[in-house]
């Protein structure tokens, strides 16, 4: 009967991990909401399954110790955090002068352009970060896992739970967020525009003020 239950408890794990790494509100979630809002609940969803990918490639690094990977995210991850800041930068920028009527009217014309795109930009948006390998390593190192038998198929259920998880709170966010769109106007689509960038590009900064003070107090030894 252990056996049996061990498995569904590993995936219920995974699951928790991969909501504490999506539910946190950074400018993903901020961007995820404002794509939904304005774009639509595919958009949005979309979106999110990019960013859970990206997680679920972190899992997946931490999990199965792809040593070579994981060295060469950790050893240029300034370079890519510097990289992510920028872009949130220029997404914060776009959102806050975009204007809500000219994205319905080009949305109306092609409905599916952009969609795959929004998956695209977010998953590798998300890279960015790769610190979040280092999470992932720590949470399951708490785990223990020590079924040796079938240690293999306990890392896949592990991952795989860690993509559900993540997964399942990107489809509920959007889900609940796409409830209430019909109820904006195209002045308060603006203002959700203006609140959408304002808000990425205040997180934004404060994580490239911490990325600096970190960086700096490594190299003085703090």
């Amino acid at each position: 009967m252990e056996e049996a239950v061990a498995p569904v408890i590993l995936f219920l794990k995974g699951i928790v991990i991969g909501l504490a790494v999506s539910v946190p509100m950074g400018p993903i979630g901020v961007l995820c909401v404002q794509k939904t809002i304005n774009k639509g609940r595919v958009h949005g969803m979309l979106s999110g399954f990019g960013a859970a990918f990206a997680d679920t490639v972190f899992a997946i690094i931490a999990v199965f110790g792809l040593t070579v990977t994981k060295n060469f995210l950790l050893e240029y991850r300034l370079e890519l955090q510097i990289l992510g800041v920028i872009v949130l930068l220029g997404l914060g920028t776009k959102i806050f002068f975009s204007n809500p009527i000219t994205q319905i009217r080009r949305r109306a014309r092609n409905k599916r352009q952009g969609i795959f795109g929004d998956f695209i930009s977010v998953f590798f948006l998300t890279l960015s970060n790769p610190l979040t390998v280092l999470f992932f390593g720590a949470t399951i190192a708490a785990l223990s896992i020590h079924d040796t038998d079938h240690y293999f198929v306990s890392q896949l259920i592990l991952v795989g739970g860690i993509s559900a998880g993540a997964m399942s709170w990107w489809i509920s966010l959007t889900s609940i967020v796409n409830l209430f769109r019909h109820r904006f106007r195209l002045k308060q689509l603006w203002w959700i525009n203006k609140i959408s960038g304002i808000v990425i590009l205040t997180l934004t900064i404060v994580a490239a003020i911490l990325l600096v003070l970190r960086h700096f107090g490594q190299v003085d030894g703090l």
